[in-house]
């Protein structure tokens, strides 16, 4: 598949993504294995269902429009191995919805899974023999590939209208190339700001207890040119008190009809920082990080995860034996905290129930 797109950089020269965190190379499904970065830069084969499973479980591939597209690869490279089989139908039909349910149980929180599965899932009423069903099914999911490296593109440029001419920015957790197909959200909001001409001083919180603001953002905006600063979590409200932040931009893993954001741990933090330093806070997202059949925050559900990730750094035991850990991974920062919620349709404000309806409904248009 090429990623040659309509987009254009200043000097004319096609807009191609510096990192791609799903390939489709040789018929096998190739994941960027994001657990590895910044140490090495290594391939995970996710072609079939089990390894799929794993890299989305142990964080492989994170971030949630990429975990969508991976969920949505996953079913149909299954579907295909289904069809081979030579099952009747009904068959293979209730194991591709087995698979669906395996899939979408392997992470919580982020709606994109569900949004993938279920749209990959809805065209096996779309043809009558089981190969022709798969065939559809692969097509369609390696599509979603570039169908969010052009959404991402799309909605940064909008965000891009936010930045000034030179600005400094917080972001958190990772929400650029690796977490979004190839174009990210906040930080496609950034690049496309560089891109009109802003210069941008970007600051990158660790992002504790995964550090992907460390590991993962820092390495991708090294890769774009970008000099970033990294900074502990800890150090957002001296940051802010400093003048030296005018924005924040974040990504979203679910948001609810009414604005409510679900994000990475300590994004609400930052939000309430921000509100008190009276510095905008941004949440970057595509249309389908937004669950419309949750009314707000309350009823996102919160993944927890192991607790050796808050007491272990490489396998070494950082914390007294035996201490009880609460990990959540993401929390919920509430809607009037954000000044913005940045789409593809435009920039979301409040009354979020109504900016966000009718972004669906121009969607679903």
């Amino acid at each position: 598949m090429s990623f040659e797109t309509t987009y254009k950089k200043g000097s004319g020269e096609s807009l191609v993504p510096s990192v791609m965190p799903i390939r489709i190379v040789d018929d096998r499904i190739v994941l960027l294995d994001q657990r590895k970065i910044p140490d090495s830069v290594e391939d995970f084969d996710a072609t079939s269902l089990k390894d799929m499973c794993f890299a989305i479980k142990d964080m492989v591939v994170r971030g949630a429009p990429s975990i969508g597209v991976a969920g949505a690869l996953g079913l149909a490279w299954e579907a295909k191995r289904l069809a081979q089989t030579g099952m009747a139908t009904s068959v293979f039909l209730d194991r591709l919805g087995e698979a669906r349910l395996t899939l979408e149980s392997t992470r919580p929180t982020a709606v994109n899974l569900r949004w993938g599965l279920e749209r990959i899932h809805a065209l096996t009423g779309k043809e009558n023999s089981v190969s022709a069903i798969a065939d559809l099914m692969c097509a369609s999911a390696e599509g979603m590939i570039l169908e969010h490296f052009n959404i991402n593109k799309c909605l940064s440029d909008f965000g891009a209208q936010l930045v000034g001419k030179q600005s400094g920015i917080l972001t958190h957790c990772n929400a650029g190339s690796l977490a979004t197909c190839g174009w990210g959200t906040a930080l496609g909001v950034i690049l496309s700001a560089r891109l009109n001409g802003s210069e941008v001083t970007v600051y990158t919180a660790e992002t504790r207890p995964r550090q992907q603001g460390m590991r993962l953002t820092a390495w991708e905006l090294l890769q774009e040119g970008f000099e970033p600063i990294i900074v502990t979590d800890s150090m957002a409200g001296h940051l802010m008190a400093s003048g030296k932040i005018d924005l924040v931009v974040v990504g979203a893993d679910r948001i609810a009809t009414n604005g409510d954001t679900a994000n990475k741990i300590g994004t609400y933090n930052l939000a309430v920082l921000a509100n008190y330093h009276a510095i905008p806070f941004y949440v970057a997202a595509p249309l389908s990080t937004i669950d419309p059949h949750i009314e707000s925050g309350k009823d996102i559900p919160i993944e927890e995860r192991e607790p050796s990730e808050v007491i272990e750094l490489h396998g070494q035991l950082m914390a007294p034996a035996g201490v009880k850990v609460f990990n959540p991974a993401f929390d919920v920062t509430r809607a009037n905290l954000i000044a913005a919620i940045i789409t593809e349709a435009g920039i979301l404000k409040a009354p979020y129930r109504t900016s966000i309806a009718e972004a669906l409904k121009t969607l679903r248009s």
